[in-house]
């Protein structure tokens, strides 16, 4: 079974045209068959101030109401995406710009209003690995942004980790799946003031420890609720690392991995 590497960046290397450059250049050096998935948060969040539109997050989650979904598909599925596409190309990686709404590769439904309304936010249905392989197999690399779509045709914004979990766990169907999480840290921290407080390997039982101590909390719980359900669901390795160690993470040389 071919090798498939899935590939999520996000945080700051987003934001900083230096760091994305860096890892654009690693991520096209990968060998083999390989999927980007990228967010974009601050940069929608800029964009949303200079319009007047107010940004509310909630467990790490952005609250998406309709002028905020107007700001994410313009950023997440305009901007950002076309200038990662853009790069590839001159990094010779043949890139397809994509949400999950371009040939129906992700279908998810509005989340349901439970202790938070989180707006106009997808919980993802089904992915369509199917036509993600026919571009695979084309010699295409999907650059997918956070975006998904629903039955009664509307874009919902969806979190950017999950979709990667759930992209790479459908595509073990085809492929043996490596999915790595990459942002400005060097991995999972035991301690979160010291950047070099890196767990090599993370278990389940640890990770909850973490979270109850608060030592893991924010945008990094959902990262690794993600992950690990990855891992439970047949992706064959799951790690998490900084952008510049991206190549070195995936020779098994850098970064957090996680067993269950």
């Amino acid at each position: 079974m071919e090798q498939l590497t899935v590939v999520k960046i996000g945080g700051n290397v987003i934001d900083d045209p230096a760091a994305l450059t860096r890892f654009l250049t690693a991520f096209a050096g990968l060998t083999g068959a390989k999927i980007l998935i990228h967010g974009g948060g601050k940069i929608a969040t800029q964009v949303a101030e200079k319009l007047g539109i107010q940004t509310t997050m909630v467990n790490g989650r952005r609250i998406t109401d309709q002028s905020m979904l107007n700001v994410v598909t313009m950023v997440y599925g305009g901007l950002v995406n076309k200038q990662i596409v853009a790069k590839l190309q001159t990094l010779d990686v043949n890139a397809i710009g994509l949400t999950g709404a371009d040939a129906g590769t992700v279908l998810a439904h509005k989340r349901p209003v439970k202790d938070v309304d989180y707006g106009m936010v997808g919980d993802i249905d089904e992915v369509d690995s199917g036509r993600i392989q026919a571009f695979l197999r084309e010699e295409l690399t999907p650059v997918f942004a956070p975006l998904t779509y629903c039955e009664t045709g509307d874009l919902l914004n969806t979190n950017a980790d999950t979709m990667a979990s759930a992209i790479a766990v459908d595509m073990v169907r085809h492929n043996e799946v490596t999915l790595v999480y990459c942002f400005e840290k060097k991995g999972v921290l035991s301690n979160p003031d010291d950047d070099n407080s890196v767990m090599p390997d993370l278990t389940p039982a640890v990770y909850d420890e973490h979270k109850a101590a608060g030592t893991i909390n924010k945008g990094m719980i959902p990262k690794l609720d993600n992950a690990f359900q990855a891992l439970r669901s047949g992706v064959s390795r799951v790690v998490i690392c900084h952008a510049d160690e991206l190549a070195t993470a995936v020779a098994h040389g850098a970064g957090t991995t996680l067993t269950v």
